[in-house]
């Protein structure tokens, strides 16, 4: 009761569409945790693929086979990029369905910054077909070459903060009233902590897909890279993959205390530690192919590929259960006031097709006969509905029929609620009649 109250008195509460779902809301909810999942792991390998790329290729300035390493890795780039853009639809629809107020409120909310991810991955996109795509022809001049990729890594680093930011605002109506665009949301307590999580799950999943990506049989190493050791190559990016996996089990504390704790429910708390109970497991096994003999390398790889699969499982679904926790007080106000918006609705078309006796439709005057066909969804005589009554218009237009007729003609937006749409199909005459007829009530 008390964290109703709290929700009522501090934080927006809207209608919600009221129209069904396609599927049950669990079969949603199952596409959106699985595939978002398939979809973050390949922006991980994006975005993490990048980072290595141009690290090897600042290392290719004084070694060259460090330059046709990166070149390798960048092959890569483009497929995981292509996969992370399909992958991506169908959690983004489901996240629409099942949080439709909250996925949009959001998007309203970061404005400016939501839309400019389509530009702004368009170009990071485009930088890096020219990266690769012009590598050769760029020999001689690797600084702009090198400048192409930073600046699509650049652009990789800043476009997650701005769909962390919007997903976090997602979470927590009760702030949606004191945001004011972008810059104020990132700084919410829980923003940079994700941010740099989610940053070290790219160098810890690009790091362990590269060991297997250079372990393969088929793939000649030595012969493409004769002054460097597949070994020592792969046990640097086991080193990668480890010390990511490390700052994340470091971070994560720090992202489950800047959440609200409303929403660490036991659930939550039990599926998350569950998870990092079992990342424990895959990081001894990490530190043994780092620190054991170079004979028995790669030796554990299968059972950490599997063991990280299932760790990130875990921790995606512990996500979708904080934000069930955290949404669904709010979700329970928004239900219950569309319920009520509906029935006003439905009691006043009610009203407006009661049938009227002659005598009384003969002294209806015209302009009630209009307002009762075109208006009564929104508006009543005595009460507020969805706008004011038209007792409380007929007093603040008292004796201003051109300005009460401007109005609905082509309204503003004066007060909390959605905004009036304009009513110039009507036509000068019968908004005239409206007009008039709304004025006699204030007599």
């Amino acid at each position: 009761m008390f964290l109703n109250i709290l929700l009522q008195t501090q934080t927006i509460v809207q209608k919600d569409i009221p129209l069904p779902l396609p599927v049950p809301e669990w079969v949603l909810v199952v596409v959106l945790v699985s595939m978002f999942l398939v979809h973050i792991l390949f922006i991980n390998f994006m975005v993490g693929g990048s980072i290595l790329t141009l690290v090897y290729q600042l290392l290719g300035l004084r070694k060259p086979d460090y330059d046709k390493l990166a070149y390798e890795v960048a092959q890569t780039i483009t497929v995981n990029k292509s996969m992370a853009v399909v992958m991506g639809i169908a959690p983004l629809l489901a996240i629409n369905t099942v949080y439709t107020t909250y996925f949009y409120t959001a998007n309203a909310l970061t404005g400016l910054m939501w839309i400019l991810i389509i530009p702004l991955v368009t170009i990071a996109f485009l930088l890096l077909y020219a990266h690769k795509f012009l590598w050769h022809k760029l020999d001689n001049n690797k600084f702009l070459h090198i400048s192409i990729l930073a600046t699509a890594v650049a652009i990789f680093l800043f476009v997650p903060l701005i769909f962390l930011t919007n997903v976090n605002l997602m979470m927590f109506p009760d702030k949606w009233s004191v945001v004011e665009g972008f810059l104020s949301a990132l700084v919410l307590p829980n923003v940079f902590p994700r941010y740099l999580h989610f940053l070290n799950a790219c160098m810890a999943a690009s790091g362990l897909l590269l060991v297997w990506y250079f372990g393969r049989k088929d793939f000649d190493f030595e012969e493409k890279f004769p002054m460097l050791s597949r070994y020592n190559v792969r046990k640097n990016l086991y080193t990668v993959t480890f010390y990511g996996s490390v700052v994340q089990f470091l971070v994560g504390p720090i992202v489950l205390v800047t959440l609200p704790s409303q929403g660490l429910g036991w659930n939550v708390l039990l599926v998350i530690f569950t998870g990092a109970s079992i990342a424990i497991v895959a990081m001894v096994w990490l530190w043994k192919e780092i620190t054991g003999p170079a004979a028995q390398f790669g030796r554990h790889f299968t059972k950490i590929a599997l063991t990280m699969g299932v760790v990130v499982l875990f921790m995606g679904s512990g996500r979708q259960l904080y934000r069930s926790n955290v949404i669904d007080p709010h979700r329970k106000l928004v239900a219950k006031k569309t319920a009520e918006y509906e029935k006003l609705v439905k009691e006043a078309q009610a009203e407006a097709l009661k049938p009227k006796t002659t005598e009384t439709a003969a002294a209806t005057h015209p302009g009630e006969a209009i307002f009762q066909m075109n208006c009564v969804a929104c508006h009543q005589v005595n009460d507020k509905l969805v706008g004011p009554s038209m007792v409380e218009a007929a007093g603040i237009y008292k004796g201003n029929l051109d300005g009460l007729m401007g109005w609905i003609r082509q309204p503003g937006k004066k007060r909390e609620g959605p905004a009036m749409p304009a009513q110039a199909h009507l036509g000068d005459d019968k908004i005239k009649q409206v007009a008039e007829w709304v004025l006699t009530l204030n007599k």
